[in-house]
């Protein structure tokens, strides 16, 4: 495990932000860490990267405590805050180089990284441009090259695609799958749930300082949806209403084994039957294999899978959706 958290808490006076948190992440994990504002999130990133000491329990990074080796920590971290700050008038090559400075990377070696990193983030055709003149996506995609500048084995990103158009996440979410098959391991944050279903490998939903559930994301939706559940759809015989022949295929399905529920949804755009089951592939298609020997005209036959949303929803009690959706 890169990370590992063992009671680890944190007060704001008499206010708990962080409650014996305990978290690993995998190496090569791009690791979700999702909750509502005040949840924690920054919190617990902050202390990964050494930026704030924990109240009580540890941390360890690729090893070394957050509290005892908080330089070797610092080796292993690349950290990209939400927002990041520079100078006036800073050009994108000259950001990057008084950070390469600033982390002891040899002066005759700073050229030919800063060149590697801005074609990595796609942005070697503004190296010349002021900082303050890019764009949200292109700043963000400057800040995770910032954070690569002394190689990190953990990147950890708080809410990087905060303020980003449609296209500049696309841009985002592929840069970050390609530093994972760099094998990078990476921790972020985000309210836009669906963004992170699409890269994550692993998760962690977290509310008021409580870590609820964390683990590999086809896990944690076995665990929250005991029954699988599919989506079919039919033709009616001929001389029968869909409605009766949707019915009937109900009727037939609730008499098979390991069907847990079946029920005809009639005022969807595309009526249809929803099947629930606790069996595995070969009961499946048992099932499907009985309707259509029964003269059932199936035309679509699909699982549905929950999403990161719906599996916030569950999890949580409900008080923090304002804050994710």
């Amino acid at each position: 495990m890169i990370v590992e958290t063992h009671g680890l808490s944190r007060m704001y006076g008499g206010t708990v932000a962080l409650n014996q948190l305990n978290l690993t992440i995998p190496q090569g994990a791009i690791y979700g860490f999702i909750g509502p504002n005040g949840a924690g999130k920054t919190t617990t990133m902050r202390i990964l990267t050494t930026l704030l000491l924990p109240s009580s329990g540890e941390a360890f990074v690729a090893g070394h405590s957050v509290v005892q080796e908080r330089a070797a920590v610092r080796r292993q971290v690349g950290f990209m805050p939400d927002f990041f700050g520079v100078y006036d008038s800073m050009q994108a090559v000259e950001y990057l180089d008084f950070f390469a400075a600033a982390y002891g990377i040899a002066p005759d070696r700073r050229p030919r990284l800063i060149n590697d990193l801005l074609a990595l983030v796609d942005l070697g055709h503004k190296r010349h441009a002021e900082v303050m003149s890019l764009s949200r996506g292109m700043k963000q995609r400057l800040s995770l090259a910032r954070t690569m500048l002394h190689d990190p084995a953990l990147l950890i990103l708080d809410e990087p695609a905060s303020g980003l158009d449609p296209r500049a996440r696309v841009e985002l979410r592929e840069l970050l799958k390609e530093l994972c098959s760099m094998g990078k391991t990476i921790m972020i944050s985000s309210h836009i749930l669906t963004e992170l279903a699409e890269m994550c490998t692993h998760i962690g939903i977290i509310e008021r300082g409580n870590l609820l559930a964390s683990g590999d994301v086809a896990t944690i939706l076995r665990s929250l949806q005991p029954h699988r559940s599919f989506e079919l759809q039919l033709l009616p015989a001929e001389g029968q209403s869909l409605a009766a022949a949707l019915d009937a295929a109900v009727a037939l399905l609730l008499n098979q084994p390991h069907v847990v529920a079946a029920r005809a949804v009639v005022e969807a755009k595309l009526p249809h039957v929803l099947l629930d089951t606790d069996g595995d592939d070969r009961t499946v298609s048992t099932l499907l294999t009985q309707l259509v020997t029964a003269g059932v005209a199936v035309t679509h036959f699909a699982a549905q899978v929950s999403d990161l949303e719906e599996v916030f929803m569950r999890v949580t009690d409900g008080s923090a959706s304002s804050g994710v959706l």
